[in-house]
């Protein structure tokens, strides 16, 4: 293991920030989070459990979501999300942000209808970037069902029976695109999942034929009354709008998301932290009031929940001057250094080795604390 101490950032720093609830701090906050979030401690959790409790796992890239699911284990399987996919115990979809997702079926379609709620497909924008009007969207969508119907089929196969279902060849370009903009309003309105992905080609199916527990996609009313208490168990405390970040960067509509948190007003505790009004499940308050800070050291993956769950400004966990360092151009999200709940460096692999950047503001980490979470990324990876 290598690691380096650079120098301080170049702006800003780290705010002393005191939750007023029960006399909380942030740092017990951060605690809760990490408990719920199998952090700490690690959990002794079915791979499925783990994607639940975290209200989903980022999968644009495979081995950073793999990994993600077994830092949270206490004695993970090898494989343990790959092979979920293959019992179909997992589904792999674009949801959250756009982005690919490990879903359990049973609840997935309902992150998919409030991902799907803001209609982004309706908007100038994406029909100006995309060329496809809603009602041909609406049609993209029966063809799809049509095609898929019974058979599982690879992009070049489902691209060239739209196409041909449609008579419209000049589909073909956008379909074929590995971002699958095109397709995701598709899975968004429950019409495919991944099938088969074997990190090179990826297979498609309907989901309410690939997946033997699979819900449906019910009303965004209904699904809100689902997915906000998960994501409030797992990065709670926080606001409507943090929520609204999470799921779709901020572009649903505001009525709607204040309709659905507003619908679960008698189970919602409204919480002041640093003196700013957020929500958690009134539940889960006393929890959160007999919580003590951690000193616990963790490495988590890119792309990992811990992150994006409250978005990469949460200056709760990432100094402001340090945002750049984790996230990065074309959307990559570093590997991160854990300590107390906050973010207090990078990390990469060398070759064979770790190389792990403490930030210099984020004081001293046991080097054994930091040995023993080398070592144990060494052994999972």
């Amino acid at each position: 293991m290598q690691v380096t101490r650079p120098g301080p950032p170049s702006r800003g720093g780290q705010n002393a920030c005191v939750a007023a609830l029960l006399q909380a701090t942030w740092p017990q906050v951060l605690a809760w989070r990490m408990r719920r979030q199998l952090l700490d401690p690690v959990g002794e959790v079915d791979v499925v459990d783990v994607v639940r409790r975290l209200c989903g796992v980022q999968a644009q890239v495979p081995a950073a979501a793999s990994l993600a699911v077994r830092v949270r284990q206490q004695n993970p399987p090898a494989g343990g999300a790959a092979r979920a996919l293959e019992e179909r115990r997992l589904t792999r979809t674009w949801a959250m942000r756009g982005t690919l997702h490990l879903l359990a079926p049973s609840e997935a379609g309902a992150y998919l209808s409030l991902v799907g709620a803001s209609r982004s497909w309706e908007k100038g924008s994406w029909q100006k970037a995309f060329g496809l009007a809603p009602e041909e969207v609406v049609m993209l969508v029966e063809a799809v069902g049509q095609v898929l119907d019974g058979q599982v089929l690879s992009r070049d196969e489902l691209v060239t029976a739209v196409g041909e279902l449609l008579d419209r060849p000049d589909l073909e370009a956008e379909l074929r695109s590995g971002w699958g903009a095109v397709l995701k309003p598709v899975a968004w309105q429950g019409g495919l999942c991944h099938a088969t992905y074997d990190g090179n080609r990826v297979s498609f199916a309907r989901p309410d034929q690939w997946l033997p527990d699979w819900a449906g996609v019910p009303d965004p009313e209904e699904a809100a009354q689902l997915v906000i208490p998960a994501y409030l168990r797992a990065y709670g405390p926080a606001t409507p709008e943090r929520f609204d970040a999470w799921l779709t960067r901020g572009t649903s509509g505001k009525a709607a998301v204040r309709s659905w948190f507003a619908a679960l007003d008698d189970r919602l505790a409204t919480v002041e932290v640093d003196g700013e009004p957020t929500f958690m499940l009134a539940e889960d308050v006393d929890d959160l009031g007999g919580t003590s800070p951690t000193h616990t050291v963790r490495l988590l993956p890119g792309f990992d929940q811990y992150v994006l769950g409250p978005g990469t400004k949460a200056e709760e966990i990432i100094a402001p001057a340090r945002r750049a360092a984790v996230s990065r151009t074309a959307g990559w999200i570093s590997p991160v250094v854990v300590a107390g709940g906050r973010v207090a460096g990078t990390w990469e692999i060398d070759g064979d080795r770790v190389r792990v950047r403490l930030f210099e503001e984020a004081g001293p980490i046991p080097d054994g604390a930091l040995d023993a979470e080398v070592a144990r990324i060494e052994e999972l990876r």
